[in-house]
């Protein structure tokens, strides 16, 4: 492995241990509670989360807590009494349905002097599939499909599934009242909107069953004829701030992901590189996000602007992928990555990685995938022609050619995307 890949990696690794639940959830634990301790919870990072502050129940409170927890297929992690349940992200399954009924119903049975501690990461929306009254768990799949294809943000994609929910946009939060409702979040939206995450469902909502509608129509998303209907009811709107459920709650957020782009930055800058942090909400279709970078690069490598190298660029957020045709195998990163590695076409002293601090890019079974100067050549070599995979979306496969992808399984945390681009002198 070259001294560029090993840096890369270190960097990411650097970048996922930031967020590591059993060292962020603990400081953030509230006062125990005069009555029963439930923990709920949904995301990637749930169910580690969940571990760690069982662990301070047991441990700080000597109390035996109840709960459910719903993370993705592979996420999960032993809790002594917190259940643990396992379903499908992106696209929501049976097994997230009725772990989201079951955790509805924990929420309601508490009582005042409970508390209900409510843990929540990324990809918590796809894994509390439960559709308001008149929907089922296909519409929820159909609309959920299209929007992952659309190119819509994660913030347009939680607006709509906010309204066709019976438990997201704070719903969650009116069941568990009059009980202590905390919620402790690892943010992977940009901008670290609470209420973003999962959809927020013990979060307050500012946006309306019409935002979801004209959001819909942005993307010329078909509707089935019921998911219209509900659309225009009264049962998709969602608790404002208003609600007396809210006047009591906490939410607090535990890792962000600007946290995690310090600490790669601290890597690169122990190695000799000046760390340049470009932002941690970066939004846009990959392909697009690629060339700028690549841009930025260039300007960087033969102007030395804004600084000279060795320089490491650094940003975070998340890009989306519009797919208008058959598609091959490729999350946003490994796009991204390729977009970015045509337009810097094998310039000397320029390397990159993408990957997603969930070990997952997409619905693919890598992080990501690092590039080294050269790989364009090698990739045409082993029989991979760039431009091809970009426009099949078949970036996986270019990738996967040349032994480049970073395989972690799923990382148990979640603060969106780490991009990496190191600038040597040559």
């Amino acid at each position: 492995m070259s001294p560029a890949e090993t840096l890369l990696r270190q960097m990411f690794e650097a970048a996922v241990a930031a967020a590591n639940p059993d060292l962020v959830v603990p400081p953030f634990m509230p006062q125990k509670p005069s009555g029963r301790v439930i923990i709920l919870g949904a995301g990637k990072a749930s169910a580690a989360m969940a571990r760690a502050a069982e662990n301070h129940i047991l441990n700080t409170w000597g109390l035996i807590p109840d709960g459910l927890i719903v993370t993705q297929y592979g996420a999960g992690v032993a809790c002594r009494h917190v259940e643990i349940v396992e379903a499908n992200h992106p696209v929501p399954d049976a097994n997230g349905m009725t772990a989201a009924v079951r955790i509805l119903a924990l929420a309601s049975a508490a009582e005042e002097g409970d508390l209900v501690l409510f843990l929540v990461s990324g990809g918590g929306s796809a894994l509390l599939p439960l559709p308001g009254e008149g929907l089922g768990l296909d519409d929820k799949q159909t609309v959920n499909k299209a929007l992952l294809r659309c190119g819509a943000t994660i913030h347009e994609m939680n607006v709509v599934r906010k309204h066709l929910s019976a438990i997201k946009g704070g719903r969650l939060a009116e069941a568990a009242y009059p009980a202590r409702l905390v919620t402790l979040g690892i943010s992977d939206v940009p901008g670290d909107d609470f209420g973003t995450i999962a959809s927020g469902p013990t979060i307050a909502d500012p946006s309306s069953a019409a935002d979801a509608v004209a959001i819909l129509a942005r993307y010329k998303i078909d509707l089935p004829d019921n998911v219209k209907a509900f659309l225009t009811s009264e049962a998709a709107e969602t608790p404002d701030s208003a609600a007396t459920c809210f006047a009591a709650a906490e939410a607090i957020l535990v890792a962000k992901p600007q946290a995690s782009l310090e600490a790669a930055a601290d890597v690169a800058r122990q190695a000799g590189y000046t760390p340049v942090i470009l932002g941690d909400a970066i939004e846009g279709e990959a392909k697009d996000v690629g060339l700028v970078m690549s841009g930025i690069a260039k300007q960087v490598r033969n102007y030395h602007q804004p600084v000279a190298p060795p320089v490491a660029l650094i940003s975070g957020g998340e890009t989306t992928v519009s797919v208008n045709g058959p598609a091959g195998r490729g999350g946003r990163n490994t796009a991204f990555l390729l977009s970015f590695a045509m337009a810097a076409n094998d310039m000397a002293g320029v390397s990159a990685l993408a990957c997603d601090t969930d070990g997952i890019d997409g619905t693919q079974d890598n992080a990501g995938a690092v590039y080294l100067p050269g790989d364009i050549a090698l990739g045409q070599a082993a029989g991979r022609r760039a431009i091809e995979d970009m426009t099949g979306f078949d970036s996986y496969s270019f990738f996967e050619a040349l032994d480049r992808l970073v395989m972690t399984g799923p990382t148990l945390t979640n603060v969106n995307d780490l991009r990496v681009i190191l600038i040597d002198p040559v």
